[in-house]
Order: C-alpha cells, then sequence, then structure tokens
C-alpha cells in the first residue's frame, strides 16, 4: 500500500473511531458494518467469541477479523471466529469473567488488564523491559521466554495465544515536555494498573487514574494535562488536537494479549486446534509488523498537522531509567524474580 493511500485509509478510520468512543454496545454492530463477514457463519460446528474493548482502526485489534476470515476459509467453515470489538460484551473485567466462566472463548485483552488473570502477565508493562518493538518480537520468539508467559493462567483455564499491540508508551502534553523538571508540571492520566501507579510514583510525577472514556472530557477541561499512551492511539482518537506535544519516551510496549479458553482449545480436533493456533500465530506476527508501519504513518500525519515530537535527552531519560528501580523490586516478588531476571538480561538494558 501507498504512503498516501495508507494516509487516506487512516483518515477516514480515524474519523469512525473518534465517532465510536460514543458509541454504546447495543449500536456497535451498526458502526461496524462495514467488518461483516463475507460467508454465513451459521454452520459452524465450533464458535469462538473473541472480544476486545477498541477499534480495528488500530492494527492490533483489526488482527480479530483477519484471523475470523483465515480461519473459516482454511477450516472449510468449521471454525466461526465472532470477533467483538468495541466493548461490544463488555468492559474488560466484565470480559475477562465470562472467560473463566467459559461464556467468551477468547479476549485480545489490553497488557494492562491482563496482570488480573496472572501477575507474570504484568511483566510486559514493568518500565524498559519489552521497550521496543525489536524486544517485543525477541520477547514472543524466544520459548524461555514466551513459554512461561504463555502458560501463566492456566490455572484459571487461560492460556496466551499471542501479542499484538498499539506502539510504544510516552507522553502527549498540552504544553512542551523535554524533562523531567517539566514533566513534574503536568498532572498524567495513567491506566487503571497498579504497575502504572507503582511506575509513577517512583518516578515523582503528578497522575490521575482515570477510566478511558472519561479521558476526553477530563483533557478538554484541564482536569489532567497529559497522557500517558501510543502516538497511535492519540492520533487516531484525535487527542492531538487539546495535547499537541509528545515526549517519545518509549518505555514500554502497549499491548494486547490474546487470550484463550483451554477447554475450549481442548475440545476441538487436533486437526482444527493445530490450524487455528497456526493462523493466530502468522497473523499476529504479521499484526505486530503492520504496527511498526502503523506507527510511522500515525507520527507522520501528527507532525504533518501541527503535532511536536520530542526525543528525551539520554541522560534525562537514564533519571527515568534509575527512579525505576523500586518498582521492579516490588513486582519481582509477583513476577518471580528468576523469570523478571532472565527476561531483563537476555533483551538488554532500556532503548536508546
Amino acid at each position: 500500500m501507498s504512503q498516501l493511500a495508507k494516509h487516506l485509509s487512516h483518515a477516514l478510520l480515524g474519523a469512525v473511531i473518534v465517532l465510536s468512543a460514543s458509541i454504546t454496545p447495543a449500536h456497535a454492530n451498526s458502526a461496524l458494518e462495514s467488518w461483516a463477514p463475507a460467508f454465513d457463519p451459521s454452520g459452524a460446528e465450533y464458535s469462538y467469541i473473541l472480544s476486545n474493548v477498541s477499534h480495528p482502526a488500530i492494527e492490533g485489534v483489526g488482527v480479530g477479523y483477519r484471523i475470523r476470515d483465515r480461519v473459516w476459509e482454511e477450516t472449510n467453515g468449521r471454525i466461526f471466529v465472532d470477533f467483538r470489538p468495541l466493548s461490544q460484551l463488555g468492559g474488560e473485567k466484565d470480559v475477562l469473567r465470562k472467560l473463566k466462566m467459559g461464556a467468551v472463548q477468547g479476549m485480545l485483552c489490553s497488557s494492562v488488564a491482563a496482570a488480573n488473570v496472572d501477575p507474570k502477565l504484568g511483566i510486559v508493562n514493568l518500565p524498559f523491559v519489552v521497550d521496543s518493538f525489536d524486544k517485543l518480537e525477541q520477547f514472543r520468539n524466544t520459548p524461555a521466554l514466551f513459554e512461561p508467559f504463555s502458560t501463566a493462567g492456566l490455572r484459571q483455564g487461560i492460556r496466551v495465544l499471542d501479542l499484538t499491540g498499539y506502539g510504544p508508551y510516552g507522553w502527549a502534553t498540552t504544553t512542551p515536555v523535554r524533562t523531567v523538571e517539566e514533566a513534574k508540571k503536568v498532572n498524567f492520566r495513567i491506566a487503571q494498573a497498579p504497575v502504572n501507579t507503582d511506575l509513577y510514583k517512583a518516578w515523582g510525577l503528578k497522575f490521575t487514574v482515570l477510566p478511558w472514556p472519561d479521558v476526553p472530557q477530563a483533557l478538554q477541561t484541564g482536569v489532567i494535562d497529559g497522557l500517558d499512551h501510543s502516538p497511535i492511539v492519540c492520533n487516531i482518537t484525535k487527542k492531538f488536537e487539546i495535547a499537541p506535544y509528545f515526549t517519545q519516551i518509549n518505555y514500554a510496549q502497549g499491548l494486547f494479549v490474546h487470550l484463550s479458553s483451554e477447554r475450549w482449545l481442548n475440545r476441538l480436533p487436533e486437526d482444527l486446534r493445530t490450524t487455528f493456533l497456526r493462523i493466530v500465530k502468522e497473523e499476529s506476527a504479521d499484526t505486530r509488523e503492520r504496527t511498526r508501519q502503523q506507527q510511522e504513518v500515525e507520527i507522520e500525519a501528527a507532525q504533518k498537522s501541527g503535532v511536536t515530537f520530542f526525543t528525551m535527552d539520554p541522560a534525562e531519560k537514564q533519571t527515568l531509567v534509575e527512579r525505576a528501580a523500586p518498582v521492579y523490586k516490588r513486582w519481582e516478588q509477583k513476577i518471580g524474580a528468576e523469570y523478571l531476571a532472565r527476561v531483563r538480561a537476555t533483551l538488554g538494558g532500556a532503548e536508546e
């Protein structure tokens, strides 16, 4: 796809996702008519309900439809992946409960919420661990790192199949932030996750924990003047219209963790299970590459619309790295000291 085509595509999808912020689950189907399957799924032997809270304009979400279509084709219509984005099945905590009960078979769960399944899944949220696209690939494709992550939730009947995402985290702000001192003047919105709270306390920065739907009004009214998120999400959801500065901290990758019911997987005939797992793996890998490209496209589009991007000076970033040390101490007790040490030693230090 040409760069122009990419820009036009993302501009159209961006308009859709802004509208989707006010769409209730009851109206989500009409908003997603263009993603309806080009086949009749009523004759499928097996149904796999796959949930996500976000919009398929984000590549890490749109993978659900790509998995749906390939699984249908390559299993000759025996498995229907019933993908339900845009919170059609409720918020992540609600869907996690449904997944454990078996009412839902799969979930593209945000990495911040995935730690509710098992603390070990919180390792991908720790600062400066899985903090680049290359490290994400290495983490996913190194069995000694990914296998413990994949099997961490089996006690609750949940297996991690794979990872997609929405790019590296940084700061979208209403005023320029180039140093840690300038960051201290900002009140950042952070996700509803204990690791994020621990990190911002360690950094000595002001923060407010807010649900994502509350962010637009909080930015507009000045309740917050900074947003901890990725350029992809900030540009697609028009947050840059209020916060036109972005500091590229790249302290973690925003991820969707593909959680799956182990019971459902085990009920599949071996040939279907093998095909299903292969397609999920292949499409997830392809989507991670799509996300790299989407990151470049969205940053370029944001810059053209007037957003200023800052790369923090290495000495300033090192301050954030050093201040994060207590977070590792606190979380190694939950994640497992040996596993955390293995992951950090394999992946190396913070990206420059």
